[in-house]
């Protein structure tokens, strides 16, 4: 399956321990820096990896973005049998967390909405394992709400000077944070 003759699907090169299913931000597609990183990673963990591609201004004025994340998580998953699943989400993406929290399933959350109660709570609601990514000068990142799930078990890499893009005004620091990042994310994954 291909997305403007991107490839949507990638299969590991070796045994599949599960399904990865990314969910983008708003204006952050799954080829972008964080998700590509994330998907490299899954990859070599094992896991198969489904992209969501989606156009947000086909979204209806009165759609709820909750709903509507749900519905393109749901609609990917299904006809899918793996025993394995881990959603990846970077910011409106994060918004399948109540989603994941249904279903136990083991996330991970970039740049999560945790100024909005709701998506916070179903965070701390999930069962599953969930690494949290964030930085202190992203203004819908919430320190007093990510220590509360680091508390209650979540893993959370807080980046003090990283915006909502998870960069900075300099292109060696920005570089040097993604890098954490994808540490971060290689550590989460060899532990599930």
């Amino acid at each position: 399956m291909t997305f403007g003759g991107l490839p949507t699907r990638w299969e590991p090169s070796v045994p599949t321990r599960g399904l990865a299913i990314v969910a983008p931000g708003r204006a952050y597609s799954p080829s972008a820096p964080l998700l590509e990183f994330a998907r490299q990673a899954l990859l070599q963990h094992g896991f198969a990896v489904q992209q969501i591609w989606w156009d947000t201004t086909t979204r209806a004025a009165g759609d709820d973005a909750d709903e509507w994340v749900r519905r393109h998580v749901h609609e990917a998953l299904t006809g899918e049998d793996a025993d394995h699943i881990v959603v990846v989400g970077k910011s409106l993406g994060t918004r399948a967390a109540s989603y994941a929290a249904e279903r136990g399933l083991d996330a991970i959350w970039l740049t999560p909405l945790l100024v909005e109660p709701a998506l916070a709570e179903a965070i701390g609601s999930n069962a599953g394992r969930q690494l949290l990514v964030g930085g202190l000068a992203d203004d819908l990142w919430d320190a007093a709400v990510a220590r509360e799930l680091a508390d209650a078990g979540c893993d959370v890499l807080e980046v003090p000077d990283a915006d909502h893009g998870m960069c900075t005004a300099d292109a060696v620091r920005s570089a040097e944070i993604h890098l954490e990042v994808a540490r971060a994310v290689e550590a989460f994954l060899s532990g599930i």
